[in-house]
């Protein structure tokens, strides 16, 4: 019982917690908007992070993040204690905008990964046919996986070789040489189409 009890008041200042910072934001309290940054971003980062880090940076993450942080200090009043507590409702928020960005992101990624690669390679100016477009295709898909994934979250995604050291869990030194190998391997292929 009394274990009941003190779940339940614990509860209450939790709920009572999550007002006072809610209503010091209303009333425009920046220090109060900074305290709950430094409450909740780790958790934020987690969630836009799970969602946009494969097809984004750091950057883009960090962006999305503080977005949210901006919505809550232009929105307060949406926050209502008595549904969800107020890390709920920021997680809710921060996947919901990390979604947003992720279809924005895809959309602005239309052009080709062909395309993409082949003005990478430093032969943007060359006129490439569909024919050719579908060699290099050719030519990226008798890649290894590894130099695959390498080559999409370089050249696509446009990853930093910092950022795909930590998502493959390497070196960025190690990124760096792989990336120029395959560059290389990939620019041999397509220097000996063009010139034969």
């Amino acid at each position: 019982m009394t274990g009941q009890l003190n779940a339940l008041l614990y509860e209450e200042v939790f709920v009572l917690n999550d007002q006072k910072i809610i209503s010091a934001i209303i009333k425009r309290d920046e220090r109060m908007l900074a305290f709950v940054v430094q409450k909740y971003s780790k958790l934020l980062w987690k969630i836009v992070a799970s969602i946009l880090l494969n097809v984004s940076s750091v950057q883009e993450v960090e962006e999305c993040v503080a977005d949210v942080f901006i919505f809550l200090w232009q929105y307060p009043e949406k926050y209502n204690p008595d549904k969800a507590k107020l890390s709920s409702w920021l997680s809710m928020i921060a996947r919901s905008k990390a979604v947003d960005r992720y279809r924005s992101l895809i959309k602005r990624k239309e052009i080709s990964l062909e395309e993409t690669i082949i003005e990478s390679l430093g032969y943007a100016e060359v006129k490439t046919s569909d024919e050719d477009k579908e060699e290099l295709l050719f030519y990226i898909a008798e890649l290894d996986e590894k130099e695959k994934e390498l080559i999409v979250r370089r050249y696509y995604y446009e990853q930093k070789p910092a950022e795909i050291a930590i998502a493959l869990d390497m070196s960025k030194k190690q990124i760096e040489n792989r990336l120029y190998y395959v560059k290389q391997k990939l620019k041999k292929c397509w220097a000996n189409k063009l010139g034969g």
